[in-house]
């Protein structure tokens, strides 16, 4: 065991280099030595996959990277710039090998390993394949246009994902914004288009993907959802929209005679849509797919294989004068993939310590708590393991294991038990937009922004000037009307 976790740290680094982050009977209280024997029986499994509780201070390697990629850009950019992978690996490092010689618990590394290469391979492939796309939009940049695009973006979300819309859209949004693009433009398309538009089906975002594997039938997010959806893309739209007015710096007029909209390389749309797909390749999901991590002890499957082909394919049949137009370099991918690197292999201890305090606590958890606590680690963690952690949790309360999908079914379909999974994963997709390293597609948003020479907020401004002032009142409202009890 101790072999297959070095071999996945030493795999993650090595991947990290290269240029190559989701109606009917209610569930009724099972007697009381039933659901002890269950819970039991959820635990010993959860030790199995995650073994013993890391120490609490272990935490301290995550919270130190957190705090370098909000101050390195800031008070030693240059410095950060080029050596920030360094302390992510270093870090990385420590973390791993204290869980493999400290823990006697290299399956913690393997899982780490195992959700970086399913991170890294679909957004590299996105960004790639997506990037052969070159998008032109005829028209002024105007506020109304720039909502149309924001809101049109954001439901396309839904059907190539987050990471999708946002790489295939994000430079024609620039380039309609020429001559008034504004750091705010950039923070809302994250906003929007990377988080809160994926939020009505499991392909839109990865949380919702995970719990569609476990066994949430594939059009339930869409129904529970879209009624909480609607209404919190018009509000962050309305803001932005009054923010926009008041930018009264002019962009070039449309052109007369020329399509609203024309494409360059579409051939790539096929290379887009062979990712998509891969993305059910899973087990779980067809159990004839091979399952490589049980048949050969690797931390990836068919479907991270098929995502890096279509990433080298992609690249290397790309239309090129769409890929000059795009102004297209690895650095954005790079740049993610370093950092995630670090970010995944130190966020174990916390993930670990949450979901056993929560799991410890489920009992004592309302609906709004499984709201508030999803949401607020969404923001700093992933957003796609802390979904899974309080999804177990909450399935505690309930006497059922979140690793038998014919309980997840059910807990989706109750009337008792659907409200909580509708606030988890309205709060992970949501919330994954508090920060820069909330969801996959955030940093990488930033990352190409600022390779076109635009201005973005840094990881704290970001948080401090936009994401508490416009989205919080927001998930506030949310929280008032569906999950405080105070309304409905």
């Amino acid at each position: 065991m101790r072999h297959a976790a070095l071999t996945s740290i030493f795999l993650l680094l090595a991947l990290a280099m290269g240029p190559v982050q989701p109606v009917s009977a209610s569930v009724d209280a099972a007697p009381a030595q039933e659901v002890l024997q269950e819970q039991a029986a959820a635990q010993e499994h959860a030790d199995d996959d995650h073994g013993p509780l890391p120490p609490a201070w272990l935490v301290l390697p995550f919270a130190a990277l957190l705090i370098m990629i909000a101050t390195g850009p800031l008070f030693f950019a240059h410095h950060w710039h080029h050596h920030y992978p360094k302390y992510s690996v270093v870090l990385g490092l420590f973390v791993g090998l204290y869980y493999i010689f400290v823990l006697d618990s290299p399956i913690a590394v393997e899982h780490a390993a195992s959700e970086y290469l399913s991170f890294i391979a679909l957004v590299a492939s996105l960004f790639i394949a997506a990037s052969g796309i070159f998008v032109s939009i005829n028209a002024k940049g105007t506020p109304l246009n720039n909502v149309v695009l924001l809101f049109s973006a954001s439901v396309i979300a839904n059907i190539i994902a987050t990471t999708g819309s946002a790489m295939l859209f994000i430079r024609s949004y620039m380039r309609l914004n020429k001559g008034r693009l504004k750091a705010y433009h950039i923070v809302f398309f994250i906003f929007l288009v990377a988080n809160v538009g994926g939020a009505l089906t499991p392909i839109g975002d990865p949380p919702l993907f995970l719990g569609f594997l476990r066994g949430v039938p594939f059009f339930w997010t869409f129904t529970h959802v879209w009624y909480i959806w609607l209404p919190a893309t018009a509000l962050i739209l309305l803001v932005f929209y009054v923010l926009d007015s008041r930018n009264k710096a002019e962009s070039p007029n449309a052109v007369p005679g020329q399509p609203i909209v024309s494409l360059e390389g579409s051939k790539s749309f096929f290379w887009v849509a062979i990712i998509i797909i891969s993305v059910f390749i899973d087990p779980n999901v067809f159990p004839w797919v091979p399952d490589l991590h049980y048949l050969l002890g690797v931390p990836f499957g068919i479907r991270e294989i098929i995502m890096f082909t279509v990433a080298f394919l992609a690249f290397k049949t790309a239309d090129k004068t769409a890929m000059e137009k795009n102004e297209f370099n690895f650095e954005p991918i790079r740049e993610v993939g370093w950092l995630f690197l670090g970010i995944f292999a130190t966020m174990q201890p916390a993930l670990q310590l949450i979901s056993n305090f929560a799991s410890q606590n489920a009992d004592s958890l309302t609906v709004g708590l499984f709201y508030w606590g999803t949401g607020a680690l969404s923001g700093i963690l992933d957003n796609a393991p802390t979904y899974l952690n309080f999804l177990a949790a909450s399935m505690g309360k309930f006497g059922m294991d979140v690793n038998d999908p014919a309980s997840v079914n059910a807990f989706a379909e109750s009337l008792n038990s659907a409200i909580y999974l509708q606030a988890i994963s309205v709060a992970a997709v949501f919330f994954g937009a508090m920060s820069y390293i909330g969801n996959a597609p955030n940093f990488m948003v930033k990352a190409i922004a600022e390779s076109n020479g635009v201005e973005t907020p840094s990881f704290m401004g970001y948080i401090v000037r936009y994401s508490i002032p416009i989205l919080l009142p927001v998930y506030f409202v949310i929280y008032i009307v569906f999950y405080s009890g105070w309304i409905l």
